[in-house]
Order: structure tokens, then sequence, then C-alpha cells
């Protein structure tokens, strides 16, 4: 009796021995780690202003969680760029008026959580996910250009430097590929911005010109990003 239950003992040891070993290799998580820079094309989508998009840089870092298990992979990021972008504006002279694009500089942090659906294991990959930003403020390229003004879309102007106090925490989501083999990789990604980033504008901005009222300031910033990616 003692025999049989000794055998009973083992079999149940090794089977449990066995288990956890095979549920623990199918589980296993392999954390990695990726640095990377790129380009970029900043714009705010608005009916306020006429604005052309401009171009700029990023850097980027991010841990990821490489679930062999899961048809998707996990990472958490932060991402600092710098852009540009320009509003239609005009000057004023003694005998002279003249349309001129008016420059800003802006600079962000976006913190991202992405999940990358792997569509080719191991070489191409689906990315998406939301952002939190902190930007700066709008910054006038040039020093010059404060006392310049900028068109309304509705037939009023504002002063340049007037509207550089935007919105600085801006909820964002984020869509894209990333496609390479080994530790080099490329990704494509384009960015929307779900919060008004001029919503500020509408407590601080005194519009100029022939008709009145206020205009009510909406705006949602795009960004597309091309980058590099060494991963560790």
């Amino acid at each position: 009796m003692n025999y049989i239950k000794h055998i009973v003992l083992v079999a149940f040891t090794i089977t449990f021995v066995t288990l956890s070993n095979a549920q623990h290799r199918r589980y296993t998580i392999k954390n990695g780690f990726a640095l990377g820079g790129g380009i970029t094309q900043f714009d705010i989508n608005t009916d306020n202003f006429n604005t052309t998009a401009g171009n700029g840089w990023l850097i980027s870092s991010s841990a990821t969680g490489d679930l062999p298990h899961k048809w998707y992979n996990i990472s958490y990021g932060l991402q600092i760029s710098s852009n540009s972008i320009e509003f239609s504006g005009y000057e004023t002279y003694i005998d002279l008026v003249g349309d001129k694009q008016v420059e800003y500089d802006i600079m962000a942090v976006q913190l991202a959580l992405l999940f990358h659906v792997k569509v080719v294991p191991n070489l191409l990959t689906i990315d998406a996910g939301p952002m939190i930003q902190y930007n700066g403020k709008l910054d006038l390229s040039s020093n010059n250009e404060e006392n310049l003004y900028v068109y309304l879309n509705n037939g009023n102007s504002v002063l340049a430097k007037d509207i550089e106090e935007i919105s600085q925490i801006n909820a964002n989501g984020a869509i894209g590929a990333t496609i390479g083999f080994g530790a080099f990789k490329l990704r494509a990604q384009y960015i929307y911005g779900f919060t008004n980033i001029l919503n500020k504008l509408n407590d601080n901005v005194t519009e100029i010109g022939p008709h009145s009222g206020n205009s009510d300031f909406k705006g949602n910033q795009s960004m597309i990003n091309f980058m590099a990616l060494i991963t560790f």
C-alpha cells in the first residue's frame, strides 16, 4: 500500500513540475529597450486660421514587453520633439500692406503607451495607443514678428504675439507601423490631438477687425513622425 502511495506521489510531483516548466516557458516575457530619432511634420487643424505644416525633429526612448504567447506587444516610452508651424498673416508699413507667413516653434514631450499588433512576427507591427503631451507655447521664430497680424477666417485678425499662449497639456492618439529585422527598425507614426490645443486663446485673445464678437477658437494638432530605432 505504501509502495502505491509513493508511486502516486512521484507521478504527481513529476506531472506538476512538468506542467509548471511548460507553462513558464510558454509565458516568458522578454523585455527590451529602444532608442530612436527622426523627423516630424506638425500642423494644427483649425477653422480659425490658415496654417501651413512645418518640419522638425524628435528623439525617443521606450521599454517593450515582448509577449510570445500574444498577438501583440506593449511598450511605454517618451518622445521629445521640436516642431514649427506657419500662420498666414500680414505686416503694415507706411504705404505697403503685404501678406506674410508668420512662423512659430513649439517643443513637446509625449508619454506613450502603445500596443504593437504582430502582422508578421519579428518583422512588421501595426502600432496604436494613447499619449499624454506637455508642450510649450507657440514661440515666434523672430522677435521682430511680435507686432505682425495673423488672419482669422471670419475677416478679423489678431496680433501674432497674442496667440502664443496655447493649451499646454493635451491628450493624443497615435497609430503607425514599425518594420525591421533584428536590432534596427523603421517606424512611421501619425499623432492626432483629441483635445483643443487652442482652448486657452478663448480667454486671452482680443480680435481686431470690422466683425463683432470673438471667435470660438478650436484646433486639434496633427503630427507625422518618421524615425529609426535601435533595439536592445
